[in-house]
């Protein structure tokens, strides 16, 4: 009787660790089934013996099609990458934080972090191992995004400031070329060489326009636009700039979303691409210039540089040449070409990412050699009515006047040419070379000051607070900024503020002359 209450005791007690064991089974198993990340058992051999849902999501194969293959198989690098694995888990017993390359089902590459043990059986024996692989990719892409924006965005910061200073001297070169020619008479030999001059000006100032559209710092001024609008209009111009060895496409659905930008803006980049494009097929080919309607996802926005929702999509691909990934990751750098020397400026992306940035949107590129390019711009969509634009008024020549202005610019040689421009049309000119300056004129100057025309960015104090200041004691006064680049101080991220009357650096004294008539005359 009591070996029969003994043997019953220890079957009880087997069924007990039994259940402790098939519990701890479960345990283990309901938390291998709920973790992200991929986990993974091998025999001896290096045969997978457990594959968890995360690694059938992570990879792409189900259980049954990953059990009996080998770890090897996965690894970009081959056989050769999981021996060096073992060897280290021989040598050390296990491996931590490992960065393992392997390979999906569909081929994609993912980058993981990988955490390796040995298993060994109650006697010590080896029996196989045991892995666990976090999913990198999606980090790696988004560090790689952070410095390449860090890497762009010092760029910006530094062709910005070139920009600036650059308009300031161009605006000296153009005012006096402009004042030397007006002196000159029309037979003088000297003329041509000064209109050279001016020429040659105008190009470099064309080049400082680019930088600081890279640089994300022009004044713009957007409207609500129908994108397949912009295209149709651009067309004819299209065809003639690609040339007749290139045929060109376009997809436009109907009832296309609208976008809000600057139109001229916007033309620039479709140029600038499609310019592009036309260079990389340098034997014809094919151009296709699309627009569509997407959602993006957080993870396709990511990618776009752009924020996920309601978008619209401009895609230009060309057949061409295409590119390689090295030269991908440099086609917006400012200066940046793969054109032989004489044939490009490396400005022309530069300045479409610079715009497309600044517009709220983002850009992307796909290419690989000889498999042609597809640039991607992403506009967010807006529930707004298409505005009209007035008809333009005529162009009539740049008209004087008697009134006074106050003249305030830092920049000495800049502030001559503009005060003997302004004095040239009839006007009274106050000039001071900053704000404290102009604050003191405008305290003494018994007369009224019909204009203040001021720089935005000078030291002590700018263009927006001397403004201000005035405003409240010469409520007669009208203002116009002038600027080689945007300032918070008047404009929100490069748009201006409504009512606000610009002038961008570098102009010459016509367009100076004309604009200063349109704000006295209220036609700002």
């Amino acid at each position: 009787m009591e070996a029969f209450a003994d043997r019953a005791a220890i079957a009880l007690e087997t069924a007990r660790l039994y259940q402790e064991v098939r519990d701890a089974r479960d345990f283990l198993q309901s938390i291998a089934a709920s973790s992200a990340d991929a986990i993974v058992t091998t025999d001896v051999h290096g045969r997978i013996t457990y594959w968890s849902p995360g690694a059938e999501e992570m990879f792409g194969y189900g259980a049954d099609e990953a059990f009996g293959r080998t770890a090897a198989e996965f690894y970009v690098s081959g056989p050769d990458e999981a021996r060096t694995v073992m060897a280290r888990l021989l040598a050390e017993g296990r491996v931590r934080d490992y960065e393992a390359v392997v390979r999906g089902k569909d081929g994609r590459t993912l980058v993981g972090s990988a955490s390796i043990s040995l298993l060994r059986d109650a006697s010590g024996a080896l029996t196989g191992t045991v892995g666990v692989l976090k999913d990198l990719t999606g980090r790696r892409v988004l560090e790689e995004s952070l410095r390449q924006s860090q890497k762009m965005e010092a760029v910006g910061r530094l062709a910005g400031g070139i920009a600036h200073d650059f308009n300031n001297l161009m605006t000296v070169v153009l005012g006096r070329s402009d004042l030397l020619l007006k002196r000159l008479r029309p037979e003088d030999p000297m003329r041509r060489d000064i209109e050279l001059f001016r020429k040659t000006a105008m190009r470099a100032t064309q080049l400082t326009r680019q930088l600081l559209a890279f640089s994300r710092k022009q004044v713009l001024q957007p409207k609500v636009l129908d994108l397949n609008a912009v295209v149709e209009n651009m067309e004819s111009m299209l065809r003639r700039l690609i040339g007749e060895d290139v045929a060109l496409r376009t997809v436009l659905p109907p009832a296309l979303g609208r976008v809000k930008a600057d139109p001229g803006q916007l033309e620039q980049v479709i140029v600038n691409l499609v310019v592009n494009a036309r260079d990389a097929m340098p034997d014809g080919g094919k151009l296709t210039i699309e627009t569509s309607d997407v959602e993006l996802t957080d993870g396709e926005a990511q990618h776009a540089g752009t924020r996920p929702g309601p978008t619209v999509v401009l895609a230009v691909t060309d057949t061409g040449t295409g590119m390689d990934a090295a030269t991908q990751a440099r086609i917006f750098e400012p200066f940046f070409t793969t054109k032989e020397q004489g044939k490009g400026t490396g400005l022309g992306l530069s300045t479409v990412y610079g715009i497309v940035q600044q517009s709220d949107g983002g850009i992307s590129v796909h290419s690989a050699p000889g498999a042609g390019t597809t640039f991607k711009i992403y506009l967010p969509r807006i529930e707004e009515s298409v505005e009209i634009a007035p008809s333009p008024e005529p162009r009539q020549r740049a008209g004087g006047g008697t009134e006074t202005v106050l003249l305030v610019e830092d920049e000495d040689e800049l502030r001559a040419v503009v005060l003997e421009t302004l004095q040239m049309y009839g006007y009274t000119v106050l000039e001071a070379g900053h704000g404290g300056e102009a604050m003191l004129i405008a305290e003494r100057y018994s007369g009224p000051i019909h204009l203040l025309l001021t720089d935005v960015v000078m030291p002590t104090m700018s263009g927006a607070d001397l403004a201000r200041r005035l405003a409240a004691v010469r409520l007669e006064m009208k203002v116009l900024f002038v600027s080689g680049y945007t300032d918070d101080a008047i404009v929100h991220h490069g748009v201006l503020e409504p009512g606000t009357a610009f002038l961008e650096k570098p102009f010459n004294p016509e367009q100076l002359v004309r604009r200063v008539r349109e704000v006295l005359s209220g036609r700002s």
